[in-house]
């Protein structure tokens, strides 16, 4: 198998994973609807700069001594389902839709971007991938180890960016339907709220179970 052929293999295999509904794809999906189309992609960006995190991390062998201690990974799998159920038990415990309700403050596009990139820095299934699929994507006889990880980052990147972009934009969509219904918008919170709960829930229990 050739470089490129790894990559376009290496390609396939994020977009099965970023396409699926997670933890990431619930903050932007919930971000967008409460604060339409800009703090979606706000809460975009956080998580590609989240995923230049676990870039680091991994090319710094942070991930593999996580691997090596399993009591310091199962503590990271605890804080990040318990950070995003506590976001979802919030959405399910709102009194009214999102944001839309005149006496609710937006969060910030800063506050978004700072809470999207702690979700993606908390999110269990982004350190399994780390672990087990992006360190076999690193050939030392391809080149440097470190560009070959800004180009491995690129394509983790670019996938999110075109899943949750398009995530957050039908999001925004929604929005503007959902201003004039205040119990379809109080729904779709609830309903939100228990996405980011059940996700938290099982992404921790399969990143527990395959440690």
């Amino acid at each position: 198998m050739t470089h490129y052929d790894q990559l376009w293999l290496f390609f396939a295999l994020v977009f099965g994973i970023v396409v699926l509904p997670g933890l990431d794809m619930a903050f932007v999906l919930g971000s967008s609807l409460a604060g339409g189309r800009s703090r979606g992609l706000a809460a975009v960006a956080g998580i590609i700069a989240g995923g230049v995190g676990h870039v680091v991390m991994t090319s710094m062998g942070i991930s593999l001594l996580l691997k090596l201690i399993p009591g310091a990974f199962n503590a990271l799998l605890l804080a990040g389902a318990l950070y995003i159920a506590w976001i979802g038990i919030s959405l399910m415990r709102s009194e009214s839709a999102f944001g839309m309700h005149p006496d609710t403050r937006t969060r910030s596009k800063v506050a978004t971007f700072r809470q999207g990139m702690f979700t993606c820095l908390l999110n269990p299934k982004a350190y399994l991938f780390m672990l087990a699929v992006f360190p076999q994507f690193l050939r030392p006889d391809y080149g440097l180890v470190w560009i070959q990880a800004v180009v491995l980052w690129l394509i983790i990147a670019l996938n999110q960016l075109c899943v949750y972009g398009g995530v957050a934009l039908m999001a925004g969509r929604a929005r503007l339907w959902l201003q004039g219904k205040p119990a379809a918008g109080l729904m779709a919170t609830r309903c939100v709220g228990g996405l980011l709960i059940a996700a938290a829930m099982l992404t921790g229990f399969e990143g527990w179970h395959r440690l």
